[in-house]
């Protein structure tokens, strides 16, 4: 692992390709997280103001389509996901190779992980506050803008950086089909070379990454919490 040659090789790495696959890395990262929260974000508050007793009530044929298509995708493991969304992901990127399409199947991972932490963060919103804005005349969607999405901010940040997270992990696995980052890195010289210095290295960054994401998240979610301000 620490021979002359693995450690020239591990800092040639280091120096040419590993600041641009940390780029690469945290690039798909944020993107991907940002277009699974556009997706995911309706999808989760339709989940909640949609039920019965909720205050936009939504047939339940409508709920059942949408409760049994983000536990169908849920349940896919990602790389096998991958290989399915290769027609979409050909259609937006027009190949399913390299960094950018990786993205396409990022988002359809992401997005129903999404919507079951957005759904779970509203459900953490108080009744009573909710019932209160019903009592004062105010629309289900003033509601949804002014009563629930807010007073769940808190919770949709801590929740928002566990998918970020986990949309990391994701992406580091997408290497496998020719996806960028220190995934690409971790499997081409450390799973098909067996310089395994290099992928001590790449999953060594991958933590660190993991961590500021992590603790950026939790601050923010700390900063933005009145109870904890009060």
């Amino acid at each position: 692992m620490f021979s002359p040659e693995s450690t020239k090789l591990a800092l040639d790495i280091l120096q040419n390709e590993i600041p641009f696959a940390i780029w690469e890395t945290v690039y798909v990262t944020i993107i991907s997280t940002f277009l699974a929260l556009v997706v995911g974000l309706p999808l989760g508050v339709l989940l909640v103001v949609g039920e019965k007793d909720g205050i936009l009530p939504l047939p339940k044929s409508i709920l059942s389509v949408l409760n049994a298509v983000i536990n169908l995708l849920r349940s896919i493991p990602f790389l096998i996901l991958m290989i399915m969304v290769f027609p979409v992901t050909r259609f937006f990127a027009h190949t399913v190779v390299g960094t950018v399409p990786t993205i396409v199947p990022l988002v359809f991972a992401a997005f129903p992980f999404v919507a079951r932490l957005v759904e779970s963060s509203l459900r953490e919103v108080d009744g009573n506050i909710i019932e209160t804005a019903v009592s004062m005349g105010a629309s289900p969607f003033q509601i949804i803008f002014r009563v629930l999405i807010p007073e769940s901010v808190p919770s949709l940040i801590s929740n928002i950086t566990i998918a970020l997270t986990t949309v990391l992990s994701y992406s580091a696995m997408s290497g496998i089909i020719g996806g960028g980052g220190l995934g690409k890195i971790a499997i081409n010289y450390g799973y098909y070379r067996s310089e395994k210095l290099v992928m001590f290295i790449a999953v060594f960054l991958l933590i660190v990454l993991v961590q500021i994401f992590q603790t950026v998240g939790t601050r923010l979610a700390i900063n933005e919490d009145k109870r904890i301000r009060r």
